[in-house]
């Protein structure tokens, strides 16, 4: 196997990585806006692209299998690019392999950064809708105004019912 076609698989990972980050930015726009049915859709479409990017994966790890075996190394260990890369004598080939790794590297970075962001978002915008739910209905320990009279804690000056059983 040579290395260009391990460079066109790295290629294609940046490609889905790419479409993810730009699904995290639009899905950061519909967690502002509040817009339940957009974070949805795209949280479909996310879903879609993980599958995409594991089978992207595992083609990676059998062309890097490949690429081991095609130049006698009969291990199972799975290297990282950088020690592949010092398997390549080649120098563009070399130098195409390391600039795809860079890139990638950055893509998978700003994704994580996206995702990170959109986590802190969706978890401020439940503390908002907790908060919410809990200024109009209350708090279940909170006391109301109003309680029902066999509740009340009879008082000195408080009176059990609308007549005086003394009477």
């Amino acid at each position: 196997m040579s290395v260009q076609s391990l460079v066109n698989l790295l290629e294609q990972l940046d490609v889905a990585h790419k479409y993810m980050l730009d699904l995290a930015i639009l899905k950061k726009k519909a967690v502002m806006d509040n817009n339940v049915d957009s974070l949805i859709r795209l949280m479909n479409q996310e879903t879609k692209g993980m599958k995409q990017i594991e089978l992207l994966e595992q083609q990676r790890v059998s062309e890097a299998q490949q690429f081991l075996q095609a130049c006698g190394i009969k291990s199972q260990l799975n290297l990282t690019l950088t020690e592949i890369s010092r398997l390549v004598f080649d120098i563009e080939d070399k130098q195409k392999l390391l600039q795809i790794q860079k890139q990638l590297s950055e893509t998978m970075t700003q994704l994580k950064e996206a995702n990170d962001l959109n986590q802190k978002l969706m978890e401020q915008s439940l503390s908002f809708i907790d908060y919410s739910l809990e200024v109009m209905v209350g708090r279940p320990n909170q006391e109301a105004t109003y309680q029902h009279p066999s509740e009340r804690n009879s008082g000195l000056g408080s009176r059990a019912g609308i007549f005086d059983s003394r009477a």
